[in-house]
C-alpha cells in the first residue's frame, strides 16, 4: 500500500516536471521550500535562482523538456529520499545542425515535512547516459572530440551542447557509478537518519 506521504512526494515530483515545462512559474515556486536548492549539469544554486534561470531561458526560446518513469520513495518520520527515473530533452543548433540531445538518468530528491507540507529540499539529478542527434536524419553533424572528451560518459553530449550555448558544465555529476554518486547514497543516508545541516552540505562520509 503507499503511504499518503509517498503519494504527495509522488505528487511534487509530477508537479515539478509539468509546471517548470509549461513555463507555470508560480506554480512551479511552491513544490520547494525555502531553502530548496537545484544542483545540475548547467545550474548549482538556490530553487529561487533556478526559477529565474529557467524563466529567462523560457523567455529566449531554449527548449529543455523532462519525462519521467517510475519513483522508489523511503520516507523516514518527516524527511524521505525519492529516485525517479527521468529523461532530459535539450534541442538546440550544433555548429550550424539543429539538433536533439536526450539524457537518461534519475532524480534524486531530498523532501522534508515541514508544518504539514511535504516539499523539496535538494534535487540531484543523476547521469546514466545520453546521446545526440540530428533532427533532420540527413544533416551531417561533426563533434569536436576534444571538447566531447572532458565530460563523463553519462552526460557529455548534453554538456557538449550546453557549454556551446555559453553554459558553464560541471564536470564532475554523479553518473550510474563512481565516487559522486557514492558520496550522493551517503548524504541520503543520514538525510533519512536525522544528521542535522542542509543535505547539499552533509558530510560525504556519512
Amino acid at each position: 500500500m503507499v503511504s499518503d506521504a509517498a503519494r504527495d512526494i509522488r505528487e511534487l515530483i509530477e508537479n515539478w516536471v509539468l509546471w517548470r515545462d509549461s513555463g507555470d512559474w508560480d506554480r512551479f515556486a511552491t513544490v520547494w521550500h525555502d531553502d530548496g536548492r537545484m544542483e545540475a549539469t548547467w545550474f548549482r544554486g538556490s530553487a529561487t535562482e533556478f526559477i529565474a534561470a529557467n524563466r529567462r531561458g523560457w523567455e529566449r526560446g531554449v527548449t529543455i523538456l523532462h519525462s519521467l518513469g517510475g519513483s522508489s520513495i523511503d520516507v523516514e518520520g518527516s524527511r524521505a529520499i525519492s529516485q525517479t527515473k527521468m529523461q532530459i530533452h535539450q534541442r538546440a543548433v550544433v555548429h550550424d545542425v539543429g539538433c536533439d540531445v536526450v539524457c537518461t538518468g534519475r532524480f534524486y530528491d531530498f523532501f522534508e515535512c515541514r508544518e504539514g507540507r511535504w516539499g523539496l529540499v535538494w534535487r540531484q539529478p543523476i547521469y546514466e547516459k545520453d546521446r545526440i542527434d540530428a533532427v533532420d536524419p540527413g544533416a551531417t553533424l561533426e563533434l569536436d572530440q576534444e571538447l566531447l572528451g572532458r565530460f563523463p560518459e553519462g552526460y557529455r553530449h548534453l554538456a557538449y551542447l550546453q557549454t556551446l550555448l555559453g553554459h558553464e558544465v560541471a564536470p564532475t555529476m554523479p553518473g550510474l557509478r563512481g565516487p559522486e554518486v557514492d558520496q550522493l547514497y551517503a548524504r541520503g543516508r543520514a538525510w533519512l537518519a536525522g544528521n542535522d545541516g542542509h543535505p547539499s552540505e552533509l558530510p560525504e562520509g556519512s
